[in-house]
């Protein structure tokens, strides 16, 4: 049987429009015993900076920095060394900076860390956006679709010593097929309920169907920030979270 506890850990709340700090605490104060993570983007980071890490830990909570690098390789590194160093739990980068820029941000990581003594932080890397979908790309200049350039992005950070990537549940056996069953899949584009109107996000899924497909971990903040009852609806995807688990389970 999947626990509840099971379920919260894998829920990552996305704190991304909240415009002050005191904003900051009050979420924390309403969710931290009903997420595992927050995500700190890069709105949230350019406006409050790295005290608004400090603010989530210094309240329990794990923190997952979302601020996709994507530059040469030795500034990526380096920006590594500092997210390390803010004692995040996960960050990201872009799989389109390369291998090189996703080996040298990997390498700076284990370094820094053993250097600091402190916990190696999950590096995964963005393929490709869920608001970007197989016409937007082949406008960008692929010439492929968004399910053939996932999986050969996922290989190259799986090759390059990172934990894992952020990616569409609708590409997570793809991914899987690809990078094997311990390779990270955080999954962003989670709707609870179908036909939000003027969202941005068009590869989506519910969390029911994104853990069941295999995602490790879901990244929701709109279903949760915009509920009438935050703590309800975070509990109620935990339970979500919870039941694509056991099916993940008995398939």
């Amino acid at each position: 049987m999947i626990s509840n506890r099971a379920g919260r850990e894998r829920l990552i709340f996305a704190l991304d429009m909240v415009e002050d700090m005191k904003g900051v605490e009050e979420w924390i104060e309403v969710l931290k015993d009903h997420v595992g993570m927050f995500k700190v983007g890069k709105e949230l980071f350019t406006r409050l900076g790295p005290p608004v890490v400090s603010r989530i830990k210094e309240s329990g909570g794990e923190v997952f920095l979302d601020l996709k690098f994507h530059d040469i390789p030795n500034t990526v590194a380096k920006a590594s060394e500092a997210a390390v160093n803010l004692g995040v739990s996960m960050f990201n980068i872009h799989a389109l900076g390369g291998k090189k820029m996703m080996e040298e941000a990997a390498r700076s990581v284990r370094e820094c860390s053993e250097k600091m003594k402190l916990p190696v932080p999950s590096v995964i890397a963005v393929t490709v956006l869920t608001s970007l979908d197989d016409a937007d790309i082949r406008e960008i200049g692929f010439d492929c679709s968004t399910a053939e350039l996932v999986p050969k992005l996922a290989g190259f950070a799986r090759d390059a010593g990172l934990s894992g990537v952020v990616a569409s549940a609708q590409d997570v056996s793809s991914i899987r097929e690809a990078c094997g069953e311990d390779f990270l899949i955080v999954t962003p584009g989670i709707r609870v309920d179908e036909g939000i109107v003027g969202d941005d996000q068009k590869r989506i899924l519910t969390p029911k169907r994104a853990i069941s497909m295999g995602a490790d971990y879901i990244v929701v903040g709109r279903p949760i920030r915009m509920a009438d009852d935050p703590v309800a609806m975070a509990d109620r995807i935990s339970g979500d979270i919870e039941e694509g688990l056991g099916e993940r389970v008995r398939h």
